[in-house]
């Protein structure tokens, strides 16, 4: 209506440029030179590296695993990339810990898909 129906649907579209991904990675890694305790930069590189860098990821991932534990989000993303790692030991362990963790905060939702996980996983191997 205002002349930003095109521009809104351009920013969402999620097959971006890979210019778009850089300066979206550029931009999360000089978060994390500013602040290295900035969970939403470090989860956000942690998402955008899991495809092309696992070994970074996996780093960014542990990080927020040992110096936020709390931090819920990370143990369903942490979980599943561990799954697809074919590391279904670590992932089993991940996932039971959020389990926990959200059951102690009174995240249900997030607890039960978390369980979810972990029921697939355990009967799938």
């Amino acid at each position: 209506m205002f002349g930003m129906g095109k521009d809104r649907t351009e920013v969402e579209d999620k097959s971006m440029s890979p210019e778009a991904e850089k300066t979206r990675r550029e931009f999360l890694e000089e978060a994390l030179r500013q602040d290295p305790d900035n969970t939403f930069a470090r989860y956000g590189l942690a998402l955008d590296l899991a495809k092309s860098e696992p070994a970074a990821a996996w780093s960014h991932f542990e990080y927020l695993l040992l110096h936020h534990p709390q931090y819920a989000a990370t143990y369903s993303q942490a979980g599943t990339f561990l799954m697809k790692q074919g590391r279904l030991e670590e992932a089993r362990k991940v996932l039971a810990t959020g389990v926990e963790v959200t059951g102690r905060q009174g995240k249900q939702h997030a607890q039960a898909e978390l369980q979810a996980a972990l029921d697939d996983l355990n009967e799938g191997n």
